[in-house]
């Protein structure tokens, strides 16, 4: 994720960071400026037709798009601040489950085990979610080496496991009455049911037909646009068309960009930022 002064209007326009759309579309807007220009000589060197009226069913279509557009960024800003909602949930489950354990729990070996598979626990989700999972980055301990976690298909529910297990031993030799188990339960579940909660997002993509046909229409839209903007602007519409093409294509762009906020691109959420400040908590609680 970009960290950045929203207020840096100056610094912020001019910037050309290479997340940014222009650069990425840049290739296109120089085909589109270029294709215009040769529709407009095609038309008014060559053919030498006129068209009267041409701008007004570009106008129409142009508002239609535009609110296709809208509806399409609004999804995807959607799953991304849901992402954001839940990775907000991670944190505060995490810091909850951390102090209660330290409360409850005098024995320190089960506090430093909790710390390891709550901070293991994070990062195999961040991991899973990023389709990086790798069970040599996790730390171990005595009671759960490299072993355990090598053999796995969801890394996360292996670490769950193994945190659902230290409760059930710390109820069964004493150390956890009944209320307490329940009041522990809470935190537990809520990490399984917010990775379910990302899985969901991450494998729900916004329908194809729709997708596609966004694409589709921007295509068309912006291609058949020369054919009458030409007998209005002359050559002056290669710079327009090449303008409208940049802003409805970086729409489209941020959308996709968003839509699955977990990966590495620059306008996810800084998940790996997050782990890292989980980490930090619980390990200072616990150890």
């Amino acid at each position: 994720m970009v960290l950045y002064n929203p207020k840096d209007w100056w610094r912020l326009i001019f910037a050309f960071h290479k997340s940014d759309t222009f650069r990425r579309t840049f290739p296109g807007i120089v085909g589109v400026a270029i294709y215009t220009g040769l529709i407009n000589y095609l038309e008014k060197e060559v053919l030498q037709v006129e068209f009267a009226n041409t701008l007004n069913i570009h106008s129409l279509v142009g508002f239609v798009l535009s609110l296709l557009l809208v509806f399409r960024t609004n999804s995807a800003y959607e799953r991304w601040w849901e992402g954001r909602k839940i990775w907000g949930s991670f944190v505060n489950n995490s810091r909850n489950l951390a102090l209660k354990i330290d409360a409850i729990i005098t024995n320190q070996n089960v506090k430093t085990i909790f710390s390891i598979l709550i901070s293991n626990y994070i990062l195999a989700s961040k991991d899973h979610l990023q389709n990086k999972a790798n069970s040599q980055l996790l730390r171990t301990s005595e009671k759960y080496p490299s072993e355990y976690y090598a053999s796995f298909k969801h890394l996360p529910n292996v670490v769950a496991k193994a945190m659902y297990r230290e409760v059930q031993e710390l109820k069964e030799n004493g150390s956890l009455t009944d209320e307490q188990l329940l009041y522990l339960n809470l935190e537990l579940k809520s990490f399984t049911d917010n990775i379910g909660a990302c899985e969901r997002i991450k494998k729900t993509p916004i329908p194809f037909s729709y997708n596609i046909f966004i694409k589709k229409v921007i295509f068309l839209y912006v291609f058949t646009m020369p054919i009458g903007f030409v007998q209005t602007f002359d050559y002056w519409a290669m710079p327009i068309v090449a303008l409208i093409f940049y802003i409805f294509s970086s729409i489209e762009l941020i959308a996709e960009e968003i839509e699955d906020p977990f990966g590495d691109d620059a306008n996810d959420l800084p998940i790996n930022d997050i782990y890292q400040t989980i980490k930090a908590n619980v390990t200072e609680i616990l150890e």
